[in-house]
């Protein structure tokens, strides 16, 4: 068994939908960056490199190559279990916490634990997406945006 931990931050964008787990959240702003910034998908997606040993999303799918702009982050991660097939690895499990101070995330959780369980092939109760805030401190507290930590826990088969 191994274990991995991840760790993403983008700052919020004017004219950008808010995705989160691949669940796209109302608010009045989004996340900035190449992908559509899922800020929860792509700490997730570091913990599974991280736990086999495998580098970071930004070296597979670096925001220099115009084929990952705007792309979906869940597309991604279903790119990151086909790595992880390859090295024979398979989830045990998935925790993540979002670091938000609004909006409220509650109402969502069910669906990005669904979208993240679909993509690495694992049943839903194998993944815990968490939020919390930051106390207004911090640049999470200030409205700049959003952080996500996850760790994951990966076997071979």
């Amino acid at each position: 068994m191994r274990i991995g931990h991840g760790y993403d931050a983008h700052r919020f964008a004017e004219g950008r939908a808010l995705i989160l787990g691949g669940v796209h959240v109302p608010h009045e702003r989004g996340l900035d960056g190449h992908s559509d910034a899922d800020v929860l998908t792509h700490a997730v997606m570091d913990a599974l490199l991280g736990a086999m040993g495998a580098g970071d999303i930004g070296a597979l799918f670096p925001d220099t190559d115009d084929s990952y702009k705007g792309i979906r982050s869940v597309t991604l991660l279903e790119k990151i279990r086909g790595i992880m097939e390859d090295r024979g690895y398979s989830v045990i499990n998935v925790d993540a916490t979002i670091i938000a101070q609004q909006p409220k995330l509650a109402p969502f959780i069910g669906g990005m634990c669904a979208n993240i369980a679909a993509a690495l092939g694992t049943a839903v109760e194998n993944i815990s997406v968490k939020a919390t805030t930051e106390e207004r401190m911090g640049f999470t507290g200030r409205l700049e945006g959003m952080a996500a930590h996850a760790v994951c826990l990966i076997e071979k088969m």
